[in-house]
């Protein structure tokens, strides 16, 4: 899950600071106020990928989602790539638990001795 939920939050990280440049030039806050935002919202899209085993990570991920979602105030495409990035979110979530099941189910019969083979 950690890999899948990371290539999505890194991916989050470029859009984020794309969508900073866009909110710039064409609303009226300040570059100051920008990129406070942007900023911050770039360096929790970046610690959360160290996150995501700890307790809450996927929650705080979940919180970055919406904020992407909201940005669409500003930057108003930011409504469509939010929701891509949260459905993107959601399937990382969601298929990496699977993958990680499937993974540790393979561990635990690879861990079996094979009782053709005795």
């Amino acid at each position: 899950m950690r890999m899948l939920c990371a290539s999505t939050l890194i991916g989050e990280f470029f859009v984020i600071g794309f969508a900073g440049l866009v909110a710039m030039q064409t609303s009226d806050l300040s570059a100051g106020t920008v990129w406070a935002v942007s900023g911050t919202a770039m360096a929790l899209s970046v610690l959360l990928c160290g996150m995501l085993s700890r307790p809450g990570g996927v929650q705080l991920g979940w919180l970055l989602q919406l904020g992407l979602v909201l940005s669409g105030f500003v930057v108003p495409m930011m409504f469509i790539l939010g929701v891509v990035f949260g459905g993107l979110w959601w399937a990382s979530v969601h298929f990496g638990r699977r993958i990680d099941e499937a993974k540790a189910r393979f561990a635990e019969r690879s861990a079996q001795p094979d009782p053709d083979t005795a």
